[in-house]
């Protein structure tokens, strides 16, 4: 049989994929700007005939219909391994779970049964002259969730590049049981870099005083990261690798600058390594058939040992609230749940392995309530409902702007001391007097 006629006897419908679901089933989705958008919406179209049916997924970046049409969660669950704007919004209406994870070890949460799978729904490129498929920017759990399933749905989307490996990246006609063409083709979610703030720009300012010509970078998600690649691509470093969980539209801008070369990285030389893009136009066309980006599977891009086999790793990452004790929060906030760990924790353990490397939680000092009133983000310590992600033993350095610390090797009275040191002014002799009830504070110290 040729590689078209498989093609052919496999296609069906959208409606036909959604009929294929059974009361009780595990359903996979897509993974953040990959997402089988029309096989969503007939499968809503069958809440009536349906009950339990569980849907797991990677950071949804469009409304599930199957939560719009089933309110009472009677036909459909929807569960997300790290929340987006949609799905946070989707929680609080108590239409979505939480799936927490250390994110390298996603893929083994699907080999050892953990996460079952009757039927995924895999996004895909369209189908090349030799029969394979491309995962397009979204690969960390694709392989696996591929071998796992015991029914196999390709959804084919014209509009998604074609992504360059790494590993894992491609799938074959023959390996799968069922293609579905999108008719509407619809372009992948565009998702902007967050505009930062000036005191974001402070914060990053910092840390570039920090970054040396030969850094690996990583880059989490939000506007203070998105500052750091801003001055990055001004700057006058050269000859930086990139190593990271997600790739964002600032790539493209150091890249095109001249910043990324990888030549002085130890393993991937040469290449841009990533797990997941989300981004705009600007991204998803650079990495169209780019050969110089690599994408892998999560378990090895986002694996500590594997991270740590590059010299110079230079992480950075945002957080929600640190502690005196240097316990870092960066998912969720007194019961509310906001993102989710992702690889925030496999990459500061990298780091610190990484010859060199330095893993940088930032985050501003303040933010504001809702009414307007300035609250502290360095807190004594976490209040009830507030998710460490990264544990005090494993914190590196600390940033807002008001400077930088290595919690490393300190005492709890010099942690305490140096954390109090990143807290807005009008805050500190709160915080002293909380250090001084935790027993974390030298009597002998001078007021801050």
């Amino acid at each position: 049989m040729s590689i078209m006629d498989e093609y052919n006897k496999k296609l069906i419908t959208a409606e036909q994929a959604a009929a294929l679901v059974k009361s009780g089933d595990w359903v996979q989705y897509g993974e953040f700007a990959m997402q089988p958008v029309e096989i969503d919406a007939a499968l809503a179209k069958r809440k009536d005939e349906l009950k339990d049916v569980k849907i797991r997924m990677v950071t949804m970046t469009f409304m599930p219909q199957v939560c719009v049409v089933d309110p009472k969660r009677e036909a459909f669950t929807m569960n997300d391994w790290h929340f987006s704007g949609v799905s946070r919004k989707l929680s609080e209406a108590n239409l979505c779970n939480y799936i927490s994870l250390t994110y390298h070890e996603g893929p083994k949460h699907y080999y050892n049964g953990y996460d079952p799978v009757d039927i995924c729904f895999q996004p895909v490129t369209p189908m090349d002259k030799n029969g394979y498929f491309n995962v397009s920017t979204s690969n960390s759990i694709s392989a696996s969730v591929l071998a796992v399933a015991k029914t196999k749905v390709l959804y084919v989307n014209k509009s998604a590049p074609w992504c360059c490996g790494g590993q894992k990246e491609i799938v074959h006609i023959s390996d799968v049981d069922y293609v579905v063409e999108s008719q509407t083709n619809h372009p992948l979610a565009q998702v902007p870099g967050v505009p930062p703030t000036d005191v974001d720009k402070q914060i990053a300012e910092i840390i570039m005083a920090d970054m040396r010509d030969g850094d690996c970078v990583q880059l989490g998600i939000g506007g203070m990261p998105n500052a750091v690649g801003m001055l990055i691509a001004q700057s006058d470093l050269k000859d930086l690798g990139v190593h990271t969980e997600m790739l964002v539209d600032s790539f493209v801008d150091m890249y095109e600058a001249g910043k990324l070369t990888g030549k002085r990285k130890q393993i991937d030389k040469g290449k841009m390594v990533w797990t997941f893009a989300m981004g705009t136009n600007k991204l998803y066309n650079f990495l169209d058939n780019n050969p110089v980006c690599a994408s892998y599977n999560v378990d090895y891009t986002n694996d500590p040992y594997v991270i740590a086999q590059n010299d110079n790793m230079c992480c950075i990452n945002n957080a929600i609230e640190v502690d005196l004790f240097g316990q870092v929060a960066s998912e969720a906030s007194a019961g509310r749940h906001i993102s989710g760990t992702g690889g925030q924790l496999d990459f500061i353990f990298g780091s610190y392995k990484s010859k060199g490397g330095r893993g940088y939680i930032a985050l501003t000092s303040t933010t504001k309530d809702k009414q307007g009133n300035l609250i502290s983000r360095i807190v004594p310590g976490l209040s009830p409902g507030t998710i460490v992600t990264v544990p005090r033993s494993l914190a590196y350095y600390i940033v807002t702007e008001y400077g930088i610390f290595n919690t490393k090797g300190k005492t709890s009275w010099e942690r305490a001391e140096g954390i109090i040191n990143l807290a807005h002014p009008n805050f500190r002799d709160d915080l002293i007097k909380e250090a001084e009830k935790f027993n974390i504070w030298r009597r002998s110290n001078k007021q801050l």
